[in-house]
């Protein structure tokens, strides 16, 4: 039996397990929008059913699922409610963070903590007018001989449901820029809910401050050891968004065309769900749909062969220019996935209302969240960007840049 295959097996199996979770998750998606509803009986569920250790090995508690199925599933998640999905975003990026990292007791612990359930959020983004590449939350060492964390961030998205918050930082007795890992269950840590976007309305995205939170020096991560291929992974998450909301708002719009009861005497067809022109409209959105989960799974298909780069180098199996080739490769395919499906889902989404009629923008029926969702995700990293470094590449062969920030230029 090939891999292919056992892969395969092992994905039509986990898809059958989760499959009740996801169902239940879609049932409450409109309402939660709706109500600004933040899902945490949700995301606990989904960590007590093991979502959250899908890429952990099966030897430490995990389902060892491979990066295509990851994100295969965590597509079908985003179809049912893409929110859940951006919210576990640091989460999977901070697991994967920790298989590539050095074997011994830290690592272990970590894999431990996946499979008990235990989840992480994501706190990068400073706040306010800060200079490009400044970093105004510091890591100080305290008079007892520990460290402690300072510091505001926005977008902290997932922070709110995570155990752990994974936090961008820079040590204050050396400079040295750090992940610091802060367990989000102490009084130095407040975290807060004010997202105010038109989208994406219950990724527990806001702001979290940090006073004097106590973070252990085990847990004080270099930031130059982070993997390679960190900022691929986060915007491939953000193409599972558009995948899902392309998914689920098919599902949605399908399913009000074919209860529609009414229809216009200048239609071309008796009944409105055997309109071809209306048929013609669903139809272009689920190939839209089957477009953007192709092309994440061939996303996800770059990083699988960065992850195994990462793998091979500190075997010694491979050389560092290799590994670079293989990084450098999971970038420009999840920019390219980028550039091309920021506006076909966007567009699709929107011209999924022209299978309907003025009923379709009823508030009670929320099918406007299915381009909310997709329209706010292609704002995150703006495509525009990724754009120009495509055809730099394909003009002048530079590479696209891993790591990159935001920030005022000259601080104001």
């Amino acid at each position: 039996m090939s891999t292919t295959t056992l892969n395969q097996s092992r994905l039509t199996r986990l898809s059958a397990r989760f499959a009740p979770v996801f169902a239940t998750i879609a049932a409450g998606a409109a309402a939660r929008d709706a109500d600004r509803s933040l899902p945490y009986q949700e995301i606990r569920e989904l960590a007590a059913s093991g979502f959250g250790a899908l890429r952990v090995p099966e030897s430490h508690g995990g389902a060892g699922a491979t990066l295509s199925e990851l994100f295969s599933l965590l597509t079908d998640l985003a179809a049912a409610d893409p929110n859940l999905t951006q919210a576990l975003r640091a989460h999977f990026a901070f697991v994967e963070d920790r298989l590539v990292a050095a074997e011994g007791p830290e690592r272990e612990r970590w894999l431990e903590r996946f499979a008990a359930g235990e989840l992480v959020g994501n706190s990068w983004t400073e706040i306010g007018t800060v200079a490009l590449g400044e970093v105004n939350t510091k890591v100080n060492p305290d008079s007892q001989g520990g460290f402690t964390v300072t510091g505001t961030k926005y977008y902290s998205t997932g922070s709110i449901f995570a155990d752990w918050i994974d936090t961008y930082a820079e040590r204050s007795d050396s400079g040295k820029r750090v992940i610091a890992v802060v367990n989000a269950h102490q009084p130095g840590v407040q975290l807060g809910d004010d997202w105010d976007g038109f989208g994406q309305r219950t990724t527990g995205t806001g702001t979290s401050t940090f006073t004097a939170a106590v973070v252990e020096e085990t847990n004080i991560i270099d930031f130059d050891t982070r993997f390679r291929y960190q900022t691929a992974f986060y915007q491939v998450v953000l193409l599972v968004v558009l995948a899902g909301s392309a998914q689920g708002g098919a599902q949605d719009f399908a399913a009000e065309l074919a209860a529609r009861k009414r229809t216009f005497s200048h239609g071309a067809a008796a009944v409105a769900s055997e309109d071809p022109q209306l048929l013609q409209v669903i139809g272009e959105v689920s190939a839209a749909a089957f477009v953007a989960k192709s092309t994440v799974i061939a996303a996800a298909q770059g990083l699988e062969a960065a992850y195994q780069s990462a793998l091979g180098l500190r075997r010694g199996e491979i050389d560092l220019e290799a590994d670079i080739a293989a990084n450098d490769a999971a970038e420009l395919a999840s920019a390219q996935g980028q550039v091309a499906l920021t506006p076909l889902v966007t567009t699709a989404l929107s011209r999924a209302f022209d299978a309907l009629a003025a009923s379709a923008t009823i508030t009670s029926k929320n099918l406007d969240r299915h381009w909310r969702n997709a329209r706010t995700a292609g704002n995150h990293n703006p495509w525009v960007f990724k754009a120009r470094l495509v055809g730099e590449h394909a003009v002048h062969g530079r590479e696209l840049p891993r790591v990159w920030a935001i920030g005022a230029s000259g601080g104001k």
